[in-house]
């Protein structure tokens, strides 16, 4: 092989290992660590919102959702009325969805009335849920329903992400 072919090859080979580098991609890069609620966290949750309002009166079920807004945990409350299920996973989902209490979501549609997001599937304008966070992170929400006021399923909801606000780190 002449000097010239195998300065070629040495180049070949380097353009080759170039682009490979180029590629590729580091580990951290391709691997995402997140905190997901457990499910026995999710039930303690739900649970004690369901306990707290049957304390005060209050007949309600509850759903927690987890980082997805999928249902972790829903529990239809003695006597709550059949649309309580679908009130509290509709309330816990807009609060996972935007990160914000459900309720900020009718003082969004009372400032626009035309706010085109009211409209996706799930969404609703209805006070009674609260995202559950670690740190800034929102990795899920909980909703009641069936309180005579979505102010009374909130503060369930509180009582319930309350219980195990020292494992949300």
């Amino acid at each position: 092989m002449s000097a010239l072919s195998n300065r070629v090859a040495v180049a070949a080979v380097a353009a080759v290992a170039a682009c490979a580098c180029a590629f590729a991609a580091p580990a951290s890069a391709q691997l995402l660590t997140q905190k997901n609620l457990s499910a026995a966290m999710a039930l303690t949750i739900a649970q004690t919102a369901l306990e707290t309002c049957k304390a005060s009166g209050y007949a309600v079920s509850v759903t927690v959702v987890g980082r997805n807004a999928e249902v972790l945990a829903q529990v239809r409350g003695d006597g709550t009325g059949p649309h309580t299920m679908e009130n509290s996973f509709r309330k816990a989902y807009t609060s996972r969805t935007f990160r914000i209490p459900s309720g900020e979501m009718v003082e969004r549609l009372k400032a626009n009335p035309q706010l085109g997001l009211i409209h996706l599937n799930n969404v609703i304008a209805n006070q009674g849920a609260l995202p559950i966070k670690v740190g800034e992170e929102t990795i899920g929400a909980a909703g009641a329903s069936g309180a005579p006021g979505g102010e009374k399923d909130e503060a369930c909801v509180k009582a319930g992400i309350d219980k195990v606000a020292g494992m949300l780190k």
